[in-house]
Parts: C-alpha cells; structure tokens; sequence
C-alpha cells in the first residue's frame, strides 16, 4: 500500500525521481583484473636474481674479471689501429658503461638486502616464539618441581626415619640404664643360624 501511495503523490506532484540504478557489489564473487599497461612479473624470481647479481658483484671474481676488461678495452683503444678503435682516448664509451653498471648494480644491492633484511624479521620473530615457548615450559616444569619438593618435604626419607629410630633407641637405652626399663632388649640380635627361611 505504502508503494502506491508514494506513487499516486509523486504523479499528482509531477515530480518524478527516478535514481540512477548502481550496480550491485556482491561480496562472495571476486572482481575482474584491472587491466594493466605493464608488463606483469614474478617479485620473487626477480628478488632471487637481483640477490644472484648482488653476491656476484660483492665477489673477488667480479673485480678480476672487471679490471680484465677494463685493461683490454684500454690497452686496444690505445694500440690498435685507428679505424678499428671504437673508444678513443678519453674512453667516453667505458665511462658510460661503467656508470651504468653502477647505476644497476646499487638498486639490485639494495633489493638483496631489504630481501635479506626481510627474512631477518621472520628469522627473529621466530626466535622471539621460541624463546616465549622456552620461557613457558621453563616456568611450567619450576612450578612442577617446586611443588614435588613441598610434597617431598611432608613424606619421611629414609635419613629421617633413621635419625628418629636412633633417637627412641637411645632414649630406651638410657631409661635402661636409669633403671627404669623392664630389661627387654629393643632390637635382638640376629640368631646365630642366620636368617628364617620366611623372611626371605
């Protein structure tokens, strides 16, 4: 009722609101790739590449095979003939290499590294759990001992029956000698024949 009522206002007024009609997002269906203008490629094949290059150019045979280089590229330029030299003296051409080498080299380092010091946080934050679990069952098996030594400290050991048997047996040996004891002896002698078969 209420829909026709709006309807019969809206038409008698003249006014018709008509909102534009969005699309509905649905939540449990993901959304079409956006196209990208980029050529697309794999961070972590490239981390691993970039990580390959840093630790050969932090490598004794890099700076050989470089000064290698660098010797014949001079040395061939300076003594070859001149219509088959394509540096000539100023060497502008090495320069250029050279500082594009650099220019990649130094972001290629410092993508190792931030790699490198990626896998430190995970290496650390695992030790830090480690460490926590360690903490636990140290604190856990303390508490289990300290209970066993408070429930040790209420049972007899062997040393404390001992000390208190030798304390009745000279207490007894006394009231005998005081003359108050009936003459019974408190702990017989084994028999002469060794011990009963029974009290085996």
């Amino acid at each position: 009722m209420a829909p026709e009522r709006e309807a019969r206002e809206r038409a008698a007024t003249g006014t018709t609101t008509t909102a534009p009609a969005r699309p509905r997002l649905r939540l449990d269906q993901p959304q079409p790739p956006r196209r990208r203008f980029l050529p697309e490629y794999d961070p972590e094949a490239f981390g691993r590449l970039s990580e390959r290059i840093a630790r050969f150019l932090g490598t004794g045979r890099f700076i050989v095979w470089m000064t290698v280089v660098i010797i014949l590229w001079v040395v061939w330029n300076v003594s070859a003939p001149r219509d088959l030299r394509f540096d000539n003296y100023p060497f502008i051409f090495l320069t250029l290499m050279l500082s594009l080498q650099a220019s990649y080299a130094a972001p290629l380092i410092l993508l190792a590294q931030n790699r490198q010091d990626d896998r430190d946080k995970v290496n650390l934050e695992q030790d830090r759990k480690q460490n926590e679990r360690s903490i636990a069952d140290t604190e856990y098996l303390t508490r289990e001992i300290a209970a066993l030594r408070m429930g040790l400290g209420e049972v007899a050991t062997r040393d404390w029956i001992r000390s208190e048997l030798e304390d009745l047996v000279r207490e007894l040996e006394d009231r005998r000698s005081d003359g108050h004891g009936d003459g019974r002896v408190v702990f017989p002698a084994e028999h002469p024949r060794g011990r009963d078969v029974d009290d085996r």
